[in-house]
């Protein structure tokens, strides 16, 4: 007997992330390490509720592109993982 494994539309996703924008903004927050320090100290006394868009507007970067040419406010980003990124950074030092 042969498994077939049937994978929905809604069930692909690009490295763990809902979409390609969301994987390359996310990429660029994690790894670019001035970034990075960026959004850990943003973290540290954020009492909002849309951390992910208020980092970007803080840093300027609302009407720029990540290195790739991706919209770091764009319409397709999942900006509900993207905050729950950011509600993680509250756990590094």
């Amino acid at each position: 007997m042969v498994c077939r494994f049937v994978i929905s539309m809604s069930e692909k996703t690009y490295e763990g992330w809902k979409n390609y924008a969301t994987w390359n903004v996310a990429l660029w927050i994690n790894n670019e390490y001035g970034i990075y320090l960026g959004a850990v100290a943003f973290m540290r006394d954020y009492k909002g509720r849309r951390p992910y868009r208020d980092f970007i507007v803080e840093c300027g970067l609302d009407t720029q592109r990540t290195p790739d040419k991706v919209k770091w406010l764009g319409k397709d980003l999942d900006l509900i993982a993207l905050n729950e990124m950011m509600y993680e950074f509250r756990e590094h030092k």
